[in-house]
């Protein structure tokens, strides 16, 4: 195995693990303090793994999170930084179709963040965002992060079954 793939999937095995951890927590900055974690390993493991789109959106979601963890994070910095990161994200895109994930999965997310306040919808979303980063993953060998993106994926499911009105 290439030294590339030892070390970006070392980084996403602790992008994963903050993932699960981030999961269990109660309170949003716990569960942002984690996120923070991530998102910090998962940058480090996209440019490792020569994902610069990316790289471009988890840097840019590396702020978004940071600030939101010191609750500093408004309505308007949340869309230039969208903003920012689909304009650098399709600049920076060197994986063609599949470098187009992550910058669909960031915006509608966010996006749907916005719109709705709607527990399921939002679960929906969030399987939506799972889904193309799990397919971004597998493609760029991030075995841990899409490992994890699928069980997410499959807790997401279980828990819109489990609330069903």
């Amino acid at each position: 195995m290439q030294t590339h793939l030892i070390i970006g999937n070392i980084f996403s095995l602790l992008c994963a693990i903050c993932v699960a951890m981030s999961a269990i927590k109660k309170s949003k900055k716990d569960f942002m303090y984690w996120q923070v974690g991530c998102t910090l390993f998962g940058v480090i493991a996209n440019i490792v793994l020569y994902a610069y789109t990316a790289f471009v959106i988890s840097s840019v979601s590396l702020i978004r999170d940071i600030l939101s963890y010191k609750n500093k994070l408004s309505k308007n910095t949340t869309i230039i930084l969208l903003l920012i990161s689909i304009a650098i994200g399709l600049y920076a895109n060197n994986l063609g179709i599949i470098g187009l994930l992550p910058i669909m999965a960031s915006a509608v997310y966010t996006i749907c963040i916005y719109i709705t306040k709607n527990e399921q919808q939002m679960r929906w979303a969030l399987i939506s965002n799972l889904s193309l980063w799990f397919i971004h993953n597998l493609y760029i060998q991030a075995y841990p992060l899409a490992v994890t993106n699928i069980v997410l994926c499959i807790w997401t499911l279980i828990q819109i079954f489990k609330n069903r009105k």
